[in-house]
């Protein structure tokens, strides 16, 4: 029961972690702590079920890691839908740029 604090501070210096690379929109940052979940949740989740720690101390926490996730899924979507709206800019502005270039290099001399 010695390592259930330890399982507790590891879940909760990740979830801070998360919120903080989320915050800074660091999607590398969040990709690599993403694969730490499993392992970080797992030992949590063998001490609930051999009842060494109390299940809503866990349950709290879960909720905080989804509400994580629905958090970042709607930063990753908005994120996304900006840059979509930037490279549908810089296509146009090309587009442009390609236009008036025609325009300009067609005229009589």
């Amino acid at each position: 029961m010695a390592d259930s604090p330890t399982h507790f501070e590891h879940l909760d210096q990740l979830l801070a972690d998360l919120g903080t690379a989320l915050a800074r929109e660091d999607w590398e940052e969040l990709a690599r702590l993403n694969a730490s979940v499993k392992p970080t949740v797992e030992p949590l989740m063998a001490a609930l079920e051999a009842g060494e720690i109390e299940a809503e101390p866990v349950r709290q926490r879960l909720e905080e890691l989804q509400q994580f996730v629905d958090a970042a899924n709607e930063s990753a979507t908005r994120a996304r839908s900006r840059a979509e709206s930037e490279l549908r800019d810089v296509t146009r502005n090309r587009s442009a740029a390609r236009a008036y270039q025609n325009v300009s290099s067609d005229r009589p001399k």
